[in-house]
């Protein structure tokens, strides 16, 4: 699957429809709604007054059903006519389930729903049911969304075109529920690896932010291209060096020095986005400088915003204008950038820019850096929000992390197995490891920096410098940590830190006990005391014994992964989490400080990756009661195999 895919589950009135279509406007991505398909075959079955499925299927060979994409004004059509109102009557209601329990109507929409899903130019939300199970299974974030009984009735109500009473739209709903999961495979199951939404008391903009949090975590939305365009040997590679904070792209006072398009990554104030660093474009290229002058067009039509550079020390020549005429046909949003200024009395030379006709020049030195600051500042406030430049394939990422002589490279070898292993080589990355991509589990999972530890393990072994950078490096990059240790040695201090890297770098987190076909009864004992002693801080922390080399229990490692990251990505609505705060409260007290006593106001989540719970309160809680509600929040909302950080913060006691 080349293009990115969003598949959003669960059952009618849950919300899926308005969350699909905000995130798809959002993301500039094609929209789905397979709901809406089965609608109109049930439409044309009750207008047609067919009965079976047999005389239905011959029905559909002869009209055509489809989808226009467009998330703004989405439209389901039979034979080009538009039928988005009509298949929304309760008529099509009280028969839809029926229709979509037919096997062969089942297959026939799902070869038309996966034709929408490859033909995607870029990414795809798809909603429904049974999205993320069989129509999408390899979509790369999958969401499961529901809400209680009540709250579904009132959404769908005013969805009706009908004046409904809630009542009938309800027991619609649950006639539609039994039928569904009455079934063999009810379109109501929840993928294994998917997001759970609870959704009855948030808004649709708190569902899509938290939606939209998890594509920006896992890189999924489209960062941002910045092309850096000009003549040869106006400073472009000196500028992006500047730009990206680090001396990568080749810089030589010799014309057509860089002669291929380079993409690099770059961050500024916390915004993404890609740069392409280009080879000098000319008027009339002659030999290499015409696949050069390709280079630098291809790389126009590529991006989102263009950086036009000029020497300002040469000034503007005749090939400038030339450039902006093209730069202009493009119709990307251009901004001048006049190089190599370093000192006020160059900056008259730089005003003269202006007669290109392109607006003000942004007044800079590539080489010691004088404004480049400013220039980001001004390129981030342009840049559009999501650009069409794919980051990430949407693999969830583990860092494979231990000590030297675990067995880190045994377990990914004995993961790959059968499977494939592939090498990641994808055009544009900057990163210096070699990911690994393994299929096991029912999953494919990107490995991070587990090649590049293998490879140098016989140069660094013995530095602990180097082991601990790599380490840092993997889990800064990675969702989910998997830890492993020799389960046949006594745990060492150095398998303590490594756990405490994950803990403090706020990831998911599975223990793996490797090596365990050399573990006796007596060890056992010993490492269950060493466990309880040395891992007293990680009681939430899921452990896996295996043996990498034999197999055993290699199984349990997928599920104990996919739990660590769904309680990672976990969020607690804000009612459900005070009511629960409130029974807590009133049952246990925190202890009086200072001759006070605390009064809690109310809590709320404030964020997930890990999960961060703020409380608001009158006074300091000590440090031993917010344990005492961590361990709480684990007892009735699980968080297994996942940090979570629980603060306060003061708030008036007569004003909060």
């Amino acid at each position: 699957m080349s293009n990115l895919v969003l598949a959003i589950d669960g059952p009618s009135g849950s919300g899926k429809s308005s969350t699909a279509k905000a995130i798809a406007i959002r993301a500039n991505w094609s929209y789905l709604d397979t709901g809406a398909l089965y609608r109109a075959v049930t439409l044309l079955a009750l207008e047609k007054k067919i009965d079976s499925e047999d005389s239905l299927m011959q029905e559909l060979s002869g009209n055509e059903i489809s989808f226009e994409t467009s998330p703004v004004s989405p439209k389901v059509l039979i034979n080009g006519k538009d039928v988005s109102v009509e298949i929304r009557m309760q008529r099509i209601n009280d028969s839809v389930s029926e229709v979509s329990a037919m096997p062969q109507v089942r297959n026939f929409l799902l070869e038309i729903q996966r034709k929408y899903i490859t033909q995607a130019p870029v990414g795809i939300v798809v909603e429904g049911r049974d999205i993320g199970t069989v129509v999408a299974p390899h979509a790369q974030l999958k969401i499961y969304l529901h809400a209680d009984i009540d709250a579904r009735a009132k959404r769908r109500e005013i969805e009706m075109l009908e004046d409904l009473a809630t009542k009938d739209v309800e027991q619609s709903l649950s006639r539609r529920d039994e039928i569904d999961s009455t079934r063999a495979v009810s379109p109501l199951s929840q993928a294994e690896d998917a997001a759970v939404i609870d959704s009855t008391r948030l808004t649709l903009d708190e569902v899509t932010d938290q939606i939209w949090k998890w594509l920006k975590q896992r890189n999924l939305l489209g960062l941002p291209t910045i092309a850096v365009i000009g003549r040869p040997n106006v400073g472009k590679s000196t500028l992006v060096n500047r730009m990206i904070g680090r001396r990568e792209a080749i810089v030589e006072d010799t014309p057509g020095v860089t002669r291929d398009r380079v993409k690099y990554e770059a961050e500024w104030n916390g915004r993404r986005f890609f740069l392409i660093d280009t080879g000098g474009w000319e008027v009339k290229p002659e030999g290499i400088s015409e696949k050069i002058t390709a280079g630098a067009e291809a790389a126009i039509s590529e991006a989102d915003l263009i950086m036009f550079v000029v020497d300002t020390q040469v000034g503007a020549l005749d090939e400038d204008q030339s450039l902006v005429d093209l730069l202009r046909k493009s119709g990307k949003k251009i901004l001048l950038v006049a190089n190599k200024i370093d000192n006020a009395e160059d900056e008259a030379d730089g005003y003269a820019l202006w007669n290109l006709g392109l607006g003000e020049p942004r007044f800079v030195s590539a080489l010691h850096g004088r404004g480049s600051g400013d220039l980001l500042d001004l390129l981030i406030e342009q840049l559009p929000e999501v650009g069409t430049q794919q980051v990430d394939d949407g693999f969830r990422r583990v860092a494979l992390v231990g000590r030297p002589n675990v067995g880190k490279s045994s377990l990914l070898n004995a993961l790959a197995g059968s499977a494939r292993s592939l090498v990641d080589d994808a055009e544009g990355t900057t990163r210096d490891a070699v990911d690994e991509l393994i299929e096991f589990g029912g999953s494919t999972w990107r490995f991070i920096d587990t090649a590049g530890i293998r490879r140098r393990a016989h140069q660094a072994s013995g530095t602990d410098y180097y082991a601990s950078l790599r380490t840092q490096i993997a889990l800064e990059r990675s969702e989910v940590a998997l830890i492993i240790f020799d389960a046949s040695q006594i745990i060492t201090e150095q398998d303590i830190r490594i756990v405490s890297m994950a803990d403090e770098a706020g990831k998911a987190l599975v223990i793996v006990m490797n090596k365990w076909d050399l573990v006796d009864e007596e060890r056992q004992l010993v490492l269950d005391r060493e466990i309880d002693r040395q891992l007293e801080r990680y009681p939430w922390a899921q452990r896996v014994n295996l043996s990498a080399k034999t197999g055993w229990h290699r199984d349990r490692l997928a599920p104990a992964l996919r739990t660590a990251l769904t309680s990672w990505e976990k969020r607690i609505p804000t009612a459900k989490l005070n009511a629960f705060l409130g029974e807590l409260v009133g049952a246990n007290p925190p202890p009086v400080r200072s001759g006070k006593q605390p009064k809690i106001k109310f809590a709320t989540q404030a964020g997930t990756c890990p999960p961060k719970f703020v409380i608001f309160a009158t006074e300091f809680l000590e440090s031993a009661y917010r344990r005492f509600i961590e361990r709480r929040l684990r007892e009735d909302f699980g968080f297994i195999g996942t940090p979570i950080e629980v603060a306060v913060k003061l708030k008036d006691r007569d004003n909060g």
